[in-house]
């Protein structure tokens, strides 16, 4: 809603659900510009490389970003590495958890927004939010404060960098 208030375009889009397989290290994407492995994954791959900016959320698994975000990283991060399709977008991680693990998550999203060649703006602190059962977040003041003013930065960066 922070993005949308800057006036800027959003789409939510929800892994659960979806057929994401693991990368099986085939290498076809090395020399194509595709992935062999037919699951849904392609049309997000495509999504994301005409996105101005992205944010990818995930609560913490066992101190990690769940398996499906996880593929979803490696598949997109390997397809588009060698062309360098995300250098120069925006992008940052979410993460929510019930207790601990949010540093190890956050720097797991992170090293994939680093290595992909993202700008990733900053937030009052890390993106990070407490919450098990659903709804308890929304409790987190501090966590749903950072998380609106990273949006904020998202939409300011976005608009700096189109200028």
């Amino acid at each position: 809603k922070a993005i949308e208030e800057e006036g800027l375009d959003t789409e939510l889009v929800r892994l659960a659900g979806l057929d994401i397989r693991p990368c099986d290290a085939c290498m076809v994407c090395r020399k194509e510009e595709r992935c062999p492995i037919d699951d849904d994954l392609f049309p997000l791959y495509t999504k994301v490389k005409e996105a101005e900016a992205i944010i990818l959320a995930s609560p913490v698994y066992f101190g990690s970003a769940t398996a499906l975000l996880k593929a979803f990283m490696e598949r997109t991060g390997y397809i588009g590495l060698p062309r360098r399709v995300f250098a120069g977008k925006v992008g940052g991680p979410l993460v929510v958890a019930r207790r601990a693990g949010h540093n190890f998550t956050l720097a797991q999203l992170m090293y994939w927004f680093h290595i992909q060649g993202f700008f990733m703006p900053g937030s009052t602190y890390w993106n990070i939010a407490f919450g098990r059962e659903q709804g308890t977040v929304e409790k987190d003041e501090e966590g749903l404060t950072t998380a609106w003013n990273f949006g904020k930065n998202v939409a300011l960066l976005v608009k700096k960098l189109k200028a």
